[in-house]
């Protein structure tokens, strides 16, 4: 199996730099979620894999070659980049046979896909007729159809009802289990979270983070305890008492930072306070994310006056 390598890759469009000197590596064998805000230059680098774009400096490769050198590329590497991309007059099965035998893909293939992806009983019907999600899963069967060593998808889980995000997350978790290199560009940070291992975070072009996803999420944002008494006096005595830092919120609720259930359980049992409530608060991919890119969003929305 092949990586994708990134290595000091730099795009300008005029005056803009949508990709400012870029390194790194996917690897095979996982899942490699690829996150940034609005602009931050995700689409454009996975544009430069494929050979869509040209760079201004740098490299993208795939196994140490340009995209473009490959040699029936659809047996090498699978993407979707746009479900629209697909002609609206042809029908599902007919759009994957035309890649088929441009990259002589027996029909039998094309047959395979449209099970896997559950579009074989509406392979015969006109693109033009499908759903988004209909059409997500035209381009996923599309980028599968080579039975490719690497795997591209930008936002896969667009339009795709609550039984097709269980699909295509275990279908990303098969595709790298099988030594498969898959990169998934998505705003979805719960739906990341459930599917990537790995993730490379870029930020106005500039790369924020490379790194397992556990670690990433442990390195910004620490878990606490969530917490509710009828005796807040006694509880907060007995957190300062005991240095912990806490935070009582409108509802009634306190979160204790940087604490375990179990510390702060027997905190409370040994002080008598009484507890209605205790549960763990575990730190979110999404809190992490937000920590990073607060200051790299290229468009934010204002808070609007009440």
């Amino acid at each position: 199996m092949t990586s994708i390598e990134v290595q000091a890759l730099t795009k300008e469009f005029g005056t803009r730099r949508a990709v400012d000197d870029l390194t790194f590596r996917v690897l095979p064998g996982r899942v490699t979620g690829f996150l940034g805000p609005n602009g931050a230059g995700k689409s454009t680098t996975m544009r430069l894999v494929l050979g869509l774009d040209r760079p201004t400096s740098g490299t993208a490769t795939i196994g140490g070659r340009a995209y473009a050198t490959l040699d029936e590329p659809l047996r090498h590497v699978g993407a979707l980049l746009d479900a629209r991309a697909a002609h609206g007059s042809r029908t599902g099965r007919d759009h994957l046979r035309t890649l088929a035998a441009s990259n002589r893909i027996p029909d039998r293939r094309v047959d395979e896909v449209l099970a896997e992806t559950g579009l074989a009983s509406v392979a015969r019907r006109r693109v033009r007729t499908y759903s988004l999600g209909m059409r997500q899963r035209l381009g996923i069967a599309a980028a599968l159809l080579g039975d490719p060593g690497v795997v591209m998808l930008d936002e896969p889980s667009n339009g795709l009802d609550p039984e097709g995000i269980i699909w295509i997350r275990e279908l990303l978790r098969r595709l790298a289990a099988q030594g498969r290199t898959v990169l998934v560009s998505s705003h979805l940070m719960n739906e990341t979270a459930s599917f990537a291992d790995h993730l490379v975070v870029l930020g106005k072009g500039r790369l924020l983070a490379d790194t397992p996803m556990r670690e990433f999420i442990h390195a910004r944002v620490r878990p606490g305890v969530r917490i509710r008494t009828s005796d807040p006096v006694t509880l907060r005595t007995a957190l300062a008492r005991h240095g912990h830092d806490a935070v009582e919120h409108e509802d009634g609720h306190w979160t204790v930072r940087h604490a375990r259930v179990d510390e702060i359980g027997l905190l409370a049992s040994a002080s008598g306070v009484p507890l209605l409530e205790l549960a763990a608060e575990e730190a979110t991919l999404e809190q992490a994310y937000l920590d990073l890119t607060s200051t790299e969003t290229e468009f934010t929305a204002q808070p609007q006056e009440a």
